[in-house]
């Protein structure tokens, strides 16, 4: 019998919003990226266009502003039909896609400031 592996989807990464879509803002992706569901995001200051969270860019890609929540593959072109969860939110911890070379400290450090944003990341909501 074949193993069939689903997908993560929507309902594994979030799992508290407030109503009226009041947690979800919509967001433009810069070409170049293919994101999978749950990627943590920063803002480019000089386009205002979001792209993975890179701590070693100065561009304001470094500071995660929220969680994709719909895959987005943007490779041959920006995309503008992405959906972030950026306030008033749970999120689960398991879910969360972060950059590779990422230290356990530097994965606290952004989840501290993801909750001060209002996104808060739990072990298991």
């Amino acid at each position: 019998m074949p193993v069939i592996t689903e997908p993560k989807n929507l309902a594994d990464l979030l799992k508290y919003e407030a109503p009226n879509l009041y947690s979800r803002e919509a967001a433009t992706i810069a070409a170049g990226q293919n994101l999978p569901l749950g990627t943590v995001l920063g803002r480019n200051a000089a386009d205002g266009k979001h792209r993975g969270l890179d701590p070693a860019a100065t561009d304001g890609t470094e500071t995660p502003i929220g969680v994709l929540a719909n895959a987005i593959d943007a490779t041959s072109g920006e995309r503008r039909d992405a959906i972030l969860i950026t306030r008033h939110a749970i999120v689960a911890k398991t879910a969360l896609v972060w950059p590779m070379a990422l230290t356990g400290a530097q994965r606290t450090a952004y989840e501290q400031q993801l909750t001060e944003r209002g996104v808060l990341v739990r072990e298991s909501a």
